[in-house]
């Protein structure tokens, strides 16, 4: 899926392709940056502002991104590394928690 930000700096939109990762309710990000140290610039453009799009095949969806709570992330992470088992390997290899991020329809 092709996720849309507004960059922090510049105000431009911003694309990142991104595992897609859809719960039935919500579509969930993993700011894994492959287990860097540093958060992806994506992650960091929607902490800014929230406003996102997601492109998921054919469908575009406005949404609105927040930071999952710590109870949040417990129940939720098993669905993300279901979709992309390598989400564990890069949280071993940070010492970073890796933020989940769930996009809710916007309102």
């Amino acid at each position: 899926m092709i996720l849309t930000t507004v960059g922090r700096r510049t105000g431009s939109l911003r694309r990142s392709p991104l595992i897609r990762i859809h719960d039935g309710e919500h579509y969930l990000l993993v700011a894994s940056m492959g287990g860097a140290p540093r958060h992806p610039s994506w992650y960091l453009n929607l902490v800014d502002n929230p406003e996102v799009t997601v492109q998921d095949r054919g469908e575009v969806h406005r949404l609105r991104a927040r930071i999952a709570t710590s109870e949040e992330k417990a129940e939720l992470w098993p669905v993300a590394v279901s979709q992309w088992p390598e989400y564990d390997d890069y949280q071993a290899r940070t010492d970073r928690d890796i933020p989940l991020v769930i996009c809710d329809p916007a309102s």
